[in-house]
């Protein structure tokens, strides 16, 4: 294989790196995006930016289909990044998405038989492993019922404690902490075992240390870091080249991650259906109207082709919306990224009063968008990262920095959770 040879010898002629550099690797729909990062003082410093453009059968809904084309066009993108970074790191966290991945947020009481004794790592991973055992059961049965398949095998992708109550006292962190009822929320991410498969052949392929594999929207929604406020919530809107991700924070904690299987590329293919032109022509067309470089009778053209699939993409919201029920109060808040966002029509049906009616918002929501600086955690040096479309690489480096370094995957993801609490 090409990249097993020139960008393996490559890295040997740069140096070896250290075990606090990572790989960010974004497989989307549209294109494989890749950041080489340094972890300094909790902080992502990014030294290296790729992209590569995927083919039309290379993803289908923000899965692979075809697994060696995906990884030519990672091979490319990783080329880019460590000729500007100098050097390849081993580990790499990569991102997973698709309609079949599901996240939610699983929360139990616990009564402790000793109250005076202090929370140690032992209870808590027990707490835990309760808590992912009821969320699998509740992942692998959803997914049998909308796949039409009774045996779905279904593995976890990651985990996080996102709300801990000690006798009714909100706590970030439990251990060492005393009393009688514990009650811990944890987010949960499953994904079937074929789409978690492709990815980690996709990094036995390229010679990587798979260190993590993380569901898009939680990474996502983790941009702000340790110093946004406990009690902030929001609504993140994540539009890719095949899915829209989405998930909602209420007070600080994490309530669950949906997605449908509807992005920038439906739009691209209304276009070039449209004006019988080629998908490339109508892409091309369709990023000069997102950027305001098209005359107003073509803007206007472009705007009327577009209307029915982007009121089909909002009727998905809502539905996704409504299936937060556990939740009283939907966020007010509304923060869009990726590439698809830049569609101004995207914001602008957002901002409609009708939509929101029928779901339980507290009041009209507002809408924002993501921008690179607001992922505080993550320093680029590059200055290559300026777009919306670049915060999902970049949420995806900032929910490793606590990782580089420690042992990949295979170590156990409860594990790791409890691990990263005691560290």
């Amino acid at each position: 294989m090409w990249f097993g040879g020139d960008l393996k010898l490559f890295s040997s002629l740069t140096g070896k790196t250290t075990e606090q550099r990572a790989i960010a690797l974004d497989i989307g729909t549209e294109f494989v995006k890749v950041l080489i990062f340094s972890v300094e003082d909790g902080r992502a410093i990014v030294h290296g930016v790729g992209r590569q453009r995927q083919g039309l059968a290379d993803m289908q809904g923000g899965t692979v289909t075809d697994i060696h084309g995906v990884i030519g066009n990672c091979e490319h993108a990783l080329e880019q990044a460590a000729e500007q970074a100098g050097n390849l790191p081993d580990q790499v966290i990569m991102g997973i998405a698709g309609e079949l991945v599901r996240g939610t947020t699983t929360t139990i009481k616990y009564v402790r038989p000793e109250p005076l004794t202090k929370i140690s790592a032992e209870e808590l991973q027990e707490m835990i492993g309760k808590v992912q055992r009821r969320a699998h059961d509740r992942a692998k049965g959803l997914l049998a019922w909308e796949t039409a398949q009774a045996e779905i095998d279904v593995r976890l992708v990651n985990a996080a404690i996102v709300d801990v109550r000690i006798d009714g006292y909100k706590v970030t962190n439990p251990l060492g902490f005393q009393g009688r009822e514990v009650q811990v929320g944890v987010y949960s991410a499953f994904a079937p075992i074929v789409h978690l498969g492709a990815l980690q052949t996709i990094a036995e392929e390229l010679d990587l240390e798979l260190l993590s594999v993380a569901a898009e929207p939680y990474a996502v929604a983790r941009v702000n870091g340790p110093d946004e406020s406990s009690e902030f919530s929001g609504i993140f809107i994540d539009i890719g080249g095949g899915t829209t991700d989405i998930a909602v924070v209420n007070n600080g904690g994490l309530v669950g991650t949906k997605m449908f299987a509807l992005g920038g590329r439906a739009f691209t293919k209304r276009l070039a259906q449209t004006a019988g032109e080629s998908f490339a022509v109508a892409e091309e067309r369709k990023l000069k109207y997102a950027t305001g470089l098209l005359t107003k009778p073509e803007a206007a053209e472009v705007t009327s082709a577009l209307a029915s699939d982007v009121a089909v993409w909002l009727s998905g919201v809502e539905l996704t919306l409504g299936e937060f029920t556990n939740v009283d109060l939907l966020p007010s808040r509304i923060l869009l990224c990726g590439g698809g966002s830049n569609l101004p029509d995207i914001a602008q049906i957002l901002k409609d009063t009708t939509w929101s009616k029928d779901l339980p918002f507290a009041k009209q929501p507002s809408v924002h968008f993501l921008k690179p600086g607001d992922v505080t955690r993550v320093t680029d040096e590059t200055n290559q990262l300026t777009s919306v479309q670049d915060i999902t690489p970049m949420a995806l480096a900032n929910l490793a920095i606590d990782l580089v370094g420690r042992p990949s995957l295979e170590d156990g993801i409860i594990r790791r959770v409890v691990e990263s609490l005691r560290a």
